[in-house]
């Protein structure tokens, strides 16, 4: 038996700018998650780190404790392997005035 697989567009081509973050994605199904970040321009300013957060509801959030390098340079891409997570993930971070990123943010999960 094969195991379920699911990748979701969560943010394309969103400029991020002071606190941002992806939109929810319903994932209390699945055993296992990959988030992938692709920045699709060069990034302006210093970047902090992104960082995984997790909600009962998709509305009220909690910092998971993941965080992971946003990517450096256009085209490139950074990860985070995410597991034991609740309902709902998204991705989310707080740059610096004058930073910018432009992503492209999937989820990639396993049953």
């Amino acid at each position: 038996m094969l195991p379920e697989n699911l990748t979701a567009v969560v943010a394309r081509n969103e400029t991020w700018t002071g606190t941002s973050a992806t939109e929810p994605y319903e994932a209390g199904w699945a055993r296992e998650a990959v988030v992938f970040v692709r920045a699709l321009k060069e990034p302006k300013g210093p970047l902090p780190k992104a960082r995984i957060e997790i909600s009962a509801d998709g509305m009220h959030w909690c910092h998971e404790g993941s965080e992971f390098d946003l990517p450096a340079a256009k085209d490139a891409v950074t990860f985070q392997r995410i597991s034991h997570f609740g309902n709902f993930l998204r991705v989310a971070a707080s740059l610096p005035n004058g930073s910018e990123i432009t992503v492209l943010v999937t989820i990639h999960l396993k049953a």
